[in-house]
């Protein structure tokens, strides 16, 4: 099924939040035998989260890794290049990141900035981000191949949406930090982060490394489908081998 912002559904919400506790209870145990399971059978997973600034990545992260062993995955948050990464190629500095047989790694943004801000702010030639298209599908069929579970969010809100949530943060001490100067920037170009998105989707979905749009204007929402996309994706991988999911007396 084509995947597009335009496509979108942003009206879905949680209104209840005994509900929302309710769910979000329920599937953070669910992760965390999930979680017991790949680290018995050796089995590593990569999730990418990707999205607009201020859409609730970051949240999300906050409530998947809550009830997890600390010791079974680890966050990487990704930013721009140093100076000596710029020396290497693009995908070098993620290698080393990838997460051991039986870890679980997150990565809160990920290589998808080539075809993303490297390619709005013209960091890459036209030739180097449309290049990468195959570069990225070639190394997620690798790792794929190897037994890596792999899965791709990106966080959709809408342009009003985002400019409450900045708003707020610029009142708020505690989380001004989270606002630069760059993100109101990237504001002047949403229509260009549009289109590489939208392409971002045509050329690098797939059966082995798919993505999953979360609609992000009520974080409760999409807290709870993150989750639940998490869960049935690692369940799915389990079937498919015949591997049974550890209980909670067996840990």
């Amino acid at each position: 099924m084509e995947k597009r912002l335009d496509m979108v559904d942003l009206t879905k919400e949680i209104s209840s939040k005994k509900e929302y506790k309710k769910q979000l209870k329920y599937l953070q145990f669910e992760m965390l035998k999930l979680q017991q399971t790949l680290l018995f059978n050796e089995i590593p997973a990569i999730f990418v989260f990707e999205g607009w600034d201020a859409a609730g990545k970051g949240g999300a992260i906050k409530r998947l890794t809550q009830r997890l062993d600390p010791r079974g995955y680890k966050v990487y948050p990704i930013s721009a290049p140093t100076h000596e990464e710029k020396q290497q190629h693009y995908l070098q500095r993620f290698w080393t990141k990838l997460p051991s047989y039986g870890e679980i790694v997150l990565f809160d943004r990920s290589w998808y900035g080539r075809v993303l801000v490297e390619r709005v702010e013209e960091f890459a030639t036209p030739n180097e981000w449309r290049r990468s298209y195959s570069e990225l599908n070639h190394f997620e069929k690798m790792l794929s191949d190897e037994g890596f579970i792999i899965g791709k969010f990106w966080f959709e809100i809408s342009k009003e949406e985002q400019l409450e949530r900045f708003r707020e943060r610029q009142k708020d001490p505690l989380k001004r930090w989270k606002i630069t100067e760059e993100d109101w920037r990237n504001r002047q170009k949403w229509d260009e982060y549009v289109e590489a998105v939208n392409d971002m989707f045509a050329h690098t979905d797939s059966d082995y490394a798919p993505w999953t749009i979360i609609e992000g204007n009520d974080k409760q929402f999409a807290r709870v489908k993150t989750l639940e996309v998490m869960v049935e994706t690692i369940r799915d991988y389990l079937r498919k081998r015949g591997i049974r999911t550890i209980t909670e007396k067996e840990f």
